[in-house]
């Protein structure tokens, strides 16, 4: 079965259900045709996902070169495969993954469009015509000794691997950002608030580095999760019973693995287990839901901070970034700061999307490693973007309005606090409420009854 060349710019692919047609530039076969027409569903497509699409090529890389040191391969074949993976590996090709990423299958409709592609593709570097399959095959010769079943979750396992450490990356100038403007802003002193009411003195420059700090925490714990994805059940092939991989083939094929991607990988010593077991992914999915959490709560901050800039706190000014309304003249929204909500609100929605996909799996398989697949790349995707946005538009900018600090300090019972251990708290909050009742400042009313200074 295979490709027959058509007049136009159509070819017939032909497959074990029957007959279909396919553009003639195409690279994919049957297989990836029938999912285009089976899976119409999200408009996002596997090759929107390069993490993915390079981890499979090395996953495909690997296990021809291991199958050809093994003897069970021909090193021509072998190496035409590795030619193309390296294509694929570069960025190439990215168009000829059509496949949606939600899809039924556990991942079969990805493992086989890779597989087609890299058939066609490599029989072209051989001088031979798409389908031509005789002379190397999608599944005989690109799949041997591999199944949907190990290759997709090694690929999803490295393509997180190098996915989380670039938002690591976005997330370390955040946080730089943040302890930059808490450097800059150290001297100015502000109203700190508790349930949105008054309550001590802080600089506003601890305020922002706080945010710094926060953020940090939660680039050891992605740190962490990287290294609990370096466990892979390459050779492991159909629910971990290594049918049609011969015992050597998994130490080999994961040695090489990690030979060619540069990664910590080792293999799985349970292959039942690691074949329906998602953990790892509901763990990572767990840290993305906490770093959005946070985000989002810094966001809210700095909308708050920044809200007025006369009819609200107005303590700091955010960089203006757009016109904030098409009927009110003057009007500036905190946009950024908006986005970074949104993008929260989503990246949340996934892990509970992930935990559902990860409970649901049955038996030998989770069917839903797809949906588990594309809401981690998609969120890690979102929060990478988000971040470097976030530092550039927003937070490297952040000034503030010292009056108005000093303005709602002075106008607030905050200072009270430090006076406790020295008049005691029953007078301290009989003299803040009598400050209230007054409508006096606090330099005015602390003048007027010799209360001694507070830092």
């Amino acid at each position: 079965m295979g490709d027959t060349a058509n007049a136009s710019d159509v070819r017939r692919v032909e497959d074990a259900l029957g007959t279909l047609e396919v553009p003639g530039s195409a690279l994919y076969g049957a297989q990836t045709a029938r999912a285009i027409r089976n899976f119409p569903i999200s408009g996002i497509s596997i090759g929107d996902f390069p993490h993915l699409i390079r981890a499979l090529a090395q996953v495909k890389k690997a296990t021809a070169l291991a199958s050809a040191d093994l003897g069970q391969m021909r090193p021509e074949k072998a190496e035409v495969i590795a030619r193309v993976c390296d294509e694929l590996i570069a960025g190439h090709h990215l168009q000829h993954f059509p496949v949606d990423v939600l899809q039924g299958g556990a991942g079969t409709s990805t493992n086989m469009n890779i597989n087609e592609v890299i058939a066609n593709r490599g029989l072209e570097l051989m001088g031979h015509a798409p389908g031509q399959y005789q002379h190397l095959h999608p599944n005989d010769d690109i799949n041997r000794a591999q199944s949907t079943n190990d290759v997709y979750p090694t690929a999803l396992r490295v393509a997180l691997m190098t996915a989380v450490p670039e938002l690591v990356a976005a997330l370390d100038g955040l946080a730089q950002a943040f302890e930059g403007r808490g450097a800059a802003l150290v001297g100015v002193m502000k109203l700190g608030r508790t349930e949105l009411q008054d309550a001590v003195p802080m600089s506003l420059g601890d305020e922002m580095r706080a945010y710094g700090s926060t953020l940090r925490e939660d680039i050891l714990r992605l740190r962490a999760a990287i290294s609990l994805l370096a466990e892979v059940n390459l050779g492991g092939t159909a629910i971990g019973t290594r049918v049609t991989a011969t015992p050597e083939f998994q130490a080999r094929a994961v040695e090489e693995l990690a030979r060619i991607t540069g990664l910590p990988l080792r293999a799985s010593g349970d292959l039942i287990e690691a074949s329906w077991d998602v953990g790892v992914f509901v763990h990572l999915s767990g840290n993305l839901k906490r770093l959005a959490t946070k985000l989002s709560k810094i966001a809210n901050d700095l909308r708050l901070l920044s809200s007025g800039p006369r009819g609200g706190f107005g303590e700091i000014a955010l960089p203006p970034m757009q016109p904030g309304s098409s009927i009110m003249p003057g009007k500036v929204n905190p946009v950024i700061a908006e986005m970074v909500n949104q993008v929260a609100f989503q990246v949340i929605g996934m892990d509970v999307s992930i935990t559902f996909a990860a409970e649901g799996g049955q038996l030998q398989l989770n069917a839903f490693e797809p949906m588990i697949g594309y809401g981690l790349l998609h969120a890690i995707s979102l929060l990478r973007n988000a971040s470097e946005v976030f530092r550039d538009r927003c937070v490297s900018g952040i000034e503030a309005r010292p009056e108005r600090c000093a303005q709602n300090l002075m106008a607030s019972t905050a200072n009270f606090a430090a006076l406790v251990p020295v008049i005691g708290y029953d007078r301290a909050s009989a003299l803040a409420k009598e400050m209230v009742s007054n409508g006096e400042s606090w330099e005015t009313f602390a003048a007027r009854h010799g209360l001694p200074p507070v830092a």
